[in-house]
């Protein structure tokens, strides 16, 4: 059987897939044979994608877990996309407690 590993679409790294779809793309649009989605079209394949994409439990517990992090953030008045520096929580007054406490130590 011959080799066919380094033929067609599928087998092209995906900056060239992505190039040469977007060609085929624009051409359509011009020609006028593209197809344009409705809005139900559009709900319709969102919710396709949404099911799908939630079948993965553990896909759905990181974005669950990466929005519980960026909505604290803003709590502990750290940039969303800094990292956790072991701040352990609770409240400003807590904090301010915390500290004046410490102060006493000196």
């Amino acid at each position: 059987m011959a080799d066919t590993s380094k033929r067609g679409f599928a087998s092209m790294d995906d900056d060239k897939q992505r190039e040469i779809a977007s060609k085929g793309g624009r051409a359509a649009h011009e020609k006028g044979t593209a197809h344009e989605f409705t809005s139900e079209e559009a709900r319709e394949a969102g919710h396709k994608g949404g099911e799908a994409v939630s079948q993965d439990r553990e896909h759905m517990a990181e974005i669950g877990r990466e929005g519980g992090k960026s909505s604290h953030k803003s709590d502990r008045g750290q940039d969303a996309n800094t990292e956790d520096k072991g701040t352990q929580g609770g409240t400003p007054e807590q904090h301010a407690k915390a500290g004046r406490q410490s102060h006493k130590n000196k």
